[in-house]
């Protein structure tokens, strides 16, 4: 029994992809239309495709949830160095993945899901193992100054 709902991993139509939630905004933008999806959820509005993904990984995280209702916490930061995740960066590594597999991109992303759920216990538990791997290969791209490696990430999600 899957843990996610099936809207939770559904491909966005062409039409939706051409109005992008995340390009061309600002830290503040983007963590306004958190909130703002959030606002839509808890009041039952109408979300669009997007929407119900961001949602959907948003209500996954409860502890967020108060971040989110709090115009206060939307300016905070979260060095790297911190010791405090980063909510946002969070959420929008689930996301990431979340598309990576429902497209099966790279390939082999899908069953390697379904494995690491089967052993973690729960779709969202394999997403966070997941999603950790995710964000090493993406952190050594970035101070690599390379795109990140396909291989290399399949490889780490492999040793899970």
């Amino acid at each position: 029994m899957s843990a996610l709902p099936d809207r939770a991993l559904v491909r966005i139509s062409a039409q939706e992809r051409d109005v992008s939630f995340f390009a061309n905004q600002s830290r503040e933008q983007l963590r306004g239309a958190y909130r703002e999806v959030w606002r839509k959820r808890r009041e039952g509005l109408p979300l669009q495709a997007l929407e119900i993904q961001i949602a959907d990984v948003i209500a996954a995280h409860p502890e967020y949830h108060g971040l989110l209702q709090d115009e206060a916490g939307l300016r905070q930061e979260f060095a790297l160095d911190g010791g405090r995740e980063n909510p946002f960066l969070h959420l929008g590594l689930h996301l990431a993945l979340r598309e990576q597999i429902a497209t099966d991109r790279p390939a082999g992303i899908a069953r390697l899901h379904q494995r690491l759920a089967a052993l973690a216990g729960s779709e969202h538990a394999a997403e966070h193992r997941m999603i950790e791997v995710l964000a090493s290969v993406l952190s050594e791209a970035h101070s690599s100054g390379l795109p990140a490696q396909d291989a290399l990430y399949l490889e780490r999600l492999r040793r899970l």
